[in-house]
C-alpha cells in the first residue's frame, strides 16, 4: 500500500465514537479515529517498511503516525529520525507508546532516553521514562547498565510527587517495570515503591486507574513472572 492509499483508507474506517474516546485519553487532532485493530490489519498488509514509517509519522496524524510505530524497521531509525519523532509526539499515545516502542527496539534507546527526561517539555520527558521502561522489559538484565537504572530510580523517589502529570506515570510505571523485570534491583524498586507510596495521575475524565506499584511488583513475583522478558513491546 502506497501513502495515498492508505491515507484514504484511515479516513475511511475513521469513527467519531472512537474519536471521543481518544481525545480523552489525550490525542490531538489531525486524526480520523481508527481504531487499532485496523491498524493491525494494515500492518499486516505492508510489514516493515522504513520510509513509509517515516512518510507516515510525517502526516502528523495522530492514526497514521500510531501506524508508523507499528511498522517502523527499529534497527534503520537513526537518532536524528527518532529525535524528529519525539519532537512530533505531541498526543499522548505517540508519546507514551510509538516512540517509546521504536526508540526501545532500536539501537539509541537508552541514551536518547536518558536526555529525553531532562526536557522542559512534559510530553517529550513522558517519551524518555516510557523508553526506559520498554527496555528494561526488553533487555537482559546482563545488557541493562543497572548502576544507572538504580540511579534513575532514586531520582523518581526525589521528585516522582512533583513531577508533571504525564512525567509521573511514566516514572510510576518505570518502577513496576525495573521491579518486575530487572532481578537486581527489584527488592529496591519494592522498597522505592513503598517509600513513594499512592501516586495521583490525573486521567482526564477516563475509568483509568493508577497502579500501586508495590502491589503490582509483588503480584509479578507470586505469579513467578519476574525477570521474565518480553520479545517485543509493541502491541
Amino acid at each position: 500500500m502506497t501513502l495515498p492509499e492508505i491515507m484514504t483508507d484511515l479516513q475511511q474506517h475513521g469513527s467519531e465514537s472512537i474519536k471521543k474516546i481518544l481525545l480523552k485519553h489525550g490525542v490531538k487532532e489531525p486524526f480520523f479515529g481508527v481504531k487499532v485493530e485496523h491498524l493491525k490489519t494494515i500492518q499486516k498488509k505492508v510489514k516493515t517498511n522504513y520510509q513509509l514509517a517515516k512518510d507516515l509519522y510525517a502526516t502528523g496524524n495522530a492514526d497514521a503516525m500510531y501506524l508508523a510505530g507499528l511498522i517502523a524497521d527499529d534497527k534503520q531509525m537513526s537518532q536524528t529520525d527518532l529525535q524528529t519523532w519525539v519532537q512530533g509526539a505531541t498526543s499522548n499515545n505517540i508519546a507514551d507508546y510509538t516512540v517509546p516502542w521504536v526508540a526501545a527496539e532500536g539501537n539509541y534507546g537508552y541514551e536518547l532516553a536518558l536526555g529525553w527526561i531532562d526536557s522542559d517539555e512534559e510530553y517529550i520527558a513522558s517519551a524518555g521514562w516510557f523508553t526506559l521502561t520498554n527496555l528494561v522489559t526488553l533487555k537482559p538484565d546482563s545488557e541493562l547498565d543497572v548502576e544507572g537504572l538504580r540511579s534513575l530510580l532514586n531520582r523518581v523517589e526525589a521528585t516522582i510527587h512533583t513531577s508533571p502529570n504525564r512525567i509521573r506515570s511514566g516514572m510510576n510505571l518505570f518502577v513496576i517495570c525495573v521491579g518486575s523485570y530487572v532481578n537486581p534491583l527489584s527488592d529496591e524498586a519494592i522498597a522505592i515503591a513503598k517509600r513513594i507510596g499512592p501516586v495521583t495521575i490525573i486521567k482526564e475524565g477516563t475509568a483509568c486507574k493508577v497502579p500501586f506499584a508495590p502491589d503490582y511488583i509483588e503480584k509479578t513475583k507470586a505469579r513467578g513472572s519476574l525477570s521474565k522478558k518480553k520479545k517485543t513491546v509493541k502491541c
